[in-house]
């Protein structure tokens, strides 16, 4: 059995006891029945997560950003040149990064994993090399990657979060870094959730009208080479998953449906970014449906089809500030909330321990 495998088989729902004992604890809470609004339902899903309340505080907590490059660049997607990924790497690994001055505030790691970045890269602090690939092919004139390549890739993540865990982490974060990975998003939330290109294929970097356009009609034109109806969401089970991620999908989307499903499979929560993580776990939702229950959607990022794959997992995002860089940033500004909702259950009195009068009496 691969590591791929054995992640999907060790994924099981969140736990119904622990969600329910959550739930009733927080109703002793010295605070109003539902006064924290979401952060009720993060620690609560926390609890069902870990199969426990209250729940183990999220700490440490891990940040992996996964890189790669897209051979759909060559269809002028982006302004930016492909370049710009390994440069991009770099000044990860030197500390330079938004990502890394959101992680140094949250007090969260980083590592940068090469999943596909079309060049050598020397090595570095906080890179760890496993590239499937130098890159994808084009999408938009056949399959991305072959079966093998994506199943790699998904390996590749699920042996960083299974690794992560095993450093101590408990929590994961999503981070990606590839040029012209948003063309690749909006195709797979059109395969994934059965939305039209137009509607989900947004500006990426800040492209200009004509770009968009063009950008909208490659997307357009992968789904129709692969095969993938444009409103026809792929239906759940290994094999469509793996063809639909291959023909249209980036090695570092596959890496982080793998890091959902490691994650899951070690019962610790993953905190996703933006488009790039939806789409991928729109992927990994594919493979095992009951990863969305690990999953907490960090922010909603300004691309549309961000919004559509949130929808169509079920997820409601705890921050939406117009954000549309990657990195992982989103999910980086997230993690404090997740951390203070779960501190609530351990910290706050009841209402018997700090005999305060429940308005029921």
């Amino acid at each position: 059995m691969t590591p791929l495998d054995e992640a999907i088989d060790a994924i099981r729902p969140i736990d119904a006891r622990a969600i329910a004992e959550a739930r009733a604890h927080q109703d002793r809470l010295t605070k109003p029945r539902g006064s924290l609004g979401v952060l009720e339902d993060v620690a609560v899903q926390l609890s069902g997560i870990a199969g426990v309340c209250p729940p183990p505080m999220p700490v440490p907590a891990a940040l992996a950003i996964f890189a790669a490059d897209h051979g759909v660049h060559a269809q002028g997607v982006s302004p930016w040149p492909q370049e710009v990924t390994a440069q991009m790497v770099a000044n990860f690994t030197a500390g330079g990064a938004v990502a890394n001055a959101f992680a140094a505030q949250a007090g969260v790691s980083v590592t940068v994993v090469d999943v596909g970045v079309a060049a050598d890269l020397p090595p570095a602090p906080g890179l760890v090399s496993r590239k499937v690939a130098y890159g994808t092919a084009d999408l938009s004139q056949g399959p991305a990657m072959t079966p093998d390549q994506a199943a790699e890739a998904l390996a590749v993540g699920v042996r960083t979060a299974r690794d992560l865990v095993a450093a101590g982490n408990r929590c994961l974060i999503t981070g990606d870094m590839g040029i012209a990975n948003t063309t690749a998003s909006a195709a797979l939330v059109c395969a994934f959730a059965g939305r039209e290109p137009a509607g989900v294929t947004g500006r990426g970097t800040g492209i200009d009208d004509e770009t968009h356009l063009r950008k909208i009609e490659v997307v357009r034109r992968a789904l129709r080479v692969n095969g993938i109806p444009e409103a026809g969401a792929v239906q759940e089970g290994r094999d469509a998953a793996l063809r639909a991620l291959a023909a249209v999908g980036g090695l570092e989307h596959a890496a982080i449906a793998g890091f959902v499903l490691g994650g899951a499979a070690a019962r610790v929560p993953v905190v996703l970014d933006g488009v790039i993580a939806g789409s991928a776990a729109l992927v990994a939702a594919a493979l095992a449906p009951d990863a969305v229950g690990h999953c907490v959607a960090g922010h909603r990022s300004a691309e549309p089809g961000h919004a559509a794959a949130l929808t169509h997992l079920g997820l409601r995002p705890l921050v939406d500030l117009e954000l549309r860089l990657g990195e992982g940033t989103g999910g980086l500004l997230a993690h404090p909330l997740v951390s203070a909702a779960v501190r609530v259950m351990h910290d706050v009195a009841t209402f018997d321990s700090a005999g305060v009068a429940d308005k029921d009496g």
